[in-house]
């Protein structure tokens, strides 16, 4: 069974991830592709829909940029 857990931030944590809301248009620049050849860098392809908001899986990393 899945535990959920929701914040006043509207955070979700979900089996122990902490996932951080955005609306449509303020989706990070990463947001849907896997891989930029010409960037050398991972995108993010993996999220989930939950009332009119978009959850992606917080990252703690100072260095990222999302």
């Amino acid at each position: 069974m899945n535990k959920v857990k929701f914040y006043q931030n509207k955070n979700i944590k979900l089996n122990g991830v902490m996932y951080r809301p955005y609306l449509v248009g303020n989706l990070p620049k990463k947001f849907a592709f896997i891989y930029d050849e010409n960037k050398d860098q991972d995108g993010i392809f993996q999220w989930f829909n939950y009332k009119g908001f978009t959850y992606i899986e917080k990252k703690d990393n100072i260095w990222s940029n999302l």
